[in-house]
């Protein structure tokens, strides 16, 4: 049994995912203690819990300590499955969390799956769907990754009611993903969009991320006015991405009460903006996203980023439990260049 300490290095969701997902592909049972111990509310919530659940669905797991505040689960993986699977989060619990756990676990099934997913689409402390959709995924599409995401509903903090259907095919493995050079920017865009709010609140933050972007080229952000049935509750995000070379950039901000839309644009704008001029060729987000998938991959990936995140750092040391690779990140001006070598290279 591999034993993980849940409070090395930050301490939270994204190492408890993440160790569950490695488990379920690699078939070795798990104990995770200290579960999310450096977070002021220690322990799982809702959307860990769902996400530790669906992952033990993939692979007919048995699994102790799954229930809420629990800081110890214990998990014991079997075969993986493909198949219909329906998972409720609960809440508002982020779907987008969900997804980060079980689409590893589900890409390296040999069977279509199919995963219907309700819960909270846009909210706080995790990815906007349309980060999720159109940042991450055509960065999985670079490494032959067969995901498609269609949005049934929006849902947001508190009521939640969120829903989409995942699509994951069986392929013949990842290729590595290698973005050696960010290459000339080809597009600027991106999707502000609120749900039963008034128009003009999509329309001051599309406007403040425009004016915090590089105005060549011409970013366009696409304004989106939900309401029921498109939508349950009031909420709202904003998700941009630059396309450049082979590879896309974004950054994303998500609605919250009694903060002025043209602070979430400007955030979001200044973000990407930064991981423009830095020369990156992935975000510091979409970084910490596919270690995971890097280490899955058949052969040598790297990339380079502005920043080493400590979600980053924390992940690299978790999968190198796991499988056999061997991370390595070295900073050459103001860009730290990650690889991720298999130990048989």
């Amino acid at each position: 049994m591999i034993e993980i300490d849940g409070s090395h290095g930050e301490g939270g969701g994204q190492l408890l995912r993440t160790a569950v997902a490695l488990a379920a592909i690699t078939g070795q049972a798990l104990r995770v203690r200290n579960v999310r111990a450096r977070r002021s509310n220690p322990g799982l919530a809702p959307q860990h819990l769902a996400a530790v659940k669906a992952v033990a669905a993939l692979c007919n797991a048995e699994a102790e300590g799954l229930q809420v505040k629990s800081q110890e689960i214990v998990f014991h993986p079997d075969l993986l499955r493909g198949g219909e699977f329906q998972f409720d989060v609960g809440t508002a619990g982020s779907i987008t969390l969900v997804l980060q756990a079980v689409l590893p676990v589900a890409l390296m099934c040999a069977e279509r799956l199919v995963m219907r997913i309700t819960g909270g689409t846009d909210v706080r402390a995790s990815p906007p769907l349309d980060y999720f959709r159109c940042v991450f995924l055509p960065l999985l599409t670079l490494m032959v990754g067969r995901v498609s995401l269609h949005v049934v509903k929006r849902g947001y903090y508190p009521r939640g009611g969120g829903e989409v259907r995942v699509e994951v095919e069986p392929g013949a493995g990842l290729r590595p993903l290698v973005l050696e050079a960010r290459g000339a920017l080809s597009e600027v865009g991106g999707i502000a969009h609120t749900s039963n709010l008034p128009a003009h609140i999509t329309a001051r933050m599309a406007w403040a991320a425009q004016q915090a972007l590089p105005p060549v080229p011409a970013p366009h952000i696409e304004q989106q006015l939900l309401a029921w049935p498109q939508a349950v509750g009031q909420g709202g995000a904003i998700a941009l991405w630059a396309h450049c070379g082979n590879g896309v950039l974004g950054a994303a901000a998500t609605a919250q009460r009694g903060v002025p839309a043209e602070r979430l644009g400007e955030e979001a704008g200044h973000a990407l903006r930064a991981e423009i001029e830095s020369g990156a060729t992935l975000d510091i987000h979409a970084a910490d996203q596919m270690l995971v998938y890097a280490a899955l991959a058949n052969g040598l990936s790297h990339f380079n980023v502005r920043t080493l995140s400590s979600h980053a750092s924390t992940t690299m040391w978790l999968i190198e439990h796991f499988l056999p690779v061997k991370f390595g990140a070295t900073q050459a001006r103001q860009l730290w260049r990650v690889d991720c070598r298999p130990r048989l290279i």
